[in-house]
């Protein structure tokens, strides 16, 4: 007779690790920081379960995810919303943090979720100086703002931290120019991505290190895996605009500035996009469909591994 697979899951807060496991109904508490996670990845060395499920919780996780991929253990990440539709739908309305462990456990054993291609070092890094850079962006654009309303006295100052970001901002870019140049696999994606008409160096940079599955799923399962995918939400003989949510909001959101651009200097992508209006589709609408068609294209010239060629483009 085999055992009953474990499955575990780890409630991620700043302070602390709440771990349930499914089979063995085991209950244990652990410190958010390298001694605590240490000790946590021992007594999951001892378990050997299936499979260890967490939520993605804004980059708390990322340290205990690091660590689980050193040591080869099978994670799966998933989006915190379907944790809680888990627990409403089996009736589970109470939230602790223990609580919460034990539900994510149970998702786990009952959904098999698929466990995550955890990322090399080089695309953590690459990941990490694409986020600082959006964080600089951010700042710029909120100290630009500011400095319209700011009394004359602080005008300098901010003017000062403009200068600064402006400054950081091109290292920035320099650094990940460098960084993707010394790896010949992703000089050549970058090549071949930015040789379709909307693509710069900002999504490129953004694709390659946040979403490495590209080139490696169909049409489908990227779109879906982005967001890009239209969901129905229908119900007897009523039927609802299709929506996209979820995905990879970071790989969205440079997305939709390169379908933007696309729509404009792209001439297929822009005869899509034009043949949508004149359809009647909503401008927003056409645009999400042209970020679909655009992602459909970047990956399958990463499959191919050619650039993309307007008269035998898909």
């Amino acid at each position: 007779m085999t055992s009953k697979a474990e499955f575990v899951g780890v409630d991620v807060s700043k302070a602390t690790l709440d771990v349930a496991s499914r089979t063995s109904n085991e209950y244990k508490q652990f410190r958010n920081d390298p001694t605590g996670i240490q000790e946590l990845i021992d007594w999951l060395k001892f378990l050997q379960p299936e499979l260890i499920v967490l939520e993605a919780t804004g980059g708390l996780e990322l340290p205990f995810v690091a660590e689980l991929a050193y040591v080869k253990m099978p994670v799966a990440v998933v989006n915190p919303r379907r944790i809680r539709e888990f627990a409403r739908s089996i009736g589970q309305l109470a939230k602790t943090d223990k609580l919460d462990a034990k539900v994510i456990a149970h998702f786990g054993e009952a959904t098999h979720p698929e466990a995550r291609k955890l990322p090399t070092n080089d695309e953590e890094k690459l990941t990490a100086l694409i986020t600082r850079r959006k964080q600089i962006v951010e700042m710029l654009t909120a100290e630009k703002n500011r400095i319209h309303s700011a009394r004359f006295s602080m005008k300098e100052r901010i003017e000062t931290h403009l200068s600064w970001l402006e400054s950081e901002l091109r290292d920035l870019d320099n650094e990940i120019t460098k960084f993707i140049h010394q790896s010949p696999i992703w000089k050549e994606k970058d090549k071949l991505l930015r040789s379709v008409a909307g693509i710069g160096p900002v999504t490129s940079a953004t694709i390659l290190a946040m979403l490495p599955e590209l080139g490696t799923l169909n049409r489908q399962k990227i779109a879906a895996l982005v967001g890009v995918a239209p969901v129905n939400k229908d119900s007897g003989r009523r039927q609802k605009k299709r929506r996209v949510y979820g995905g990879r909001a970071n790989v969205r959101s440079v997305l939709y500035m390169a379908a933007l651009s696309a729509s404009k200097h792209n001439p297929r992508i822009k005869a899509f996009y034009d043949r949508l209006i004149r359809m009647g589709k909503e401008r927003k609408v056409a645009l999400t469909a042209c970020m679909r068609k655009l992602l459909v294209l970047l990956n399958a010239i990463i499959r191919v591994n050619q650039n993309f060629d307007l008269k035998t483009a898909i």
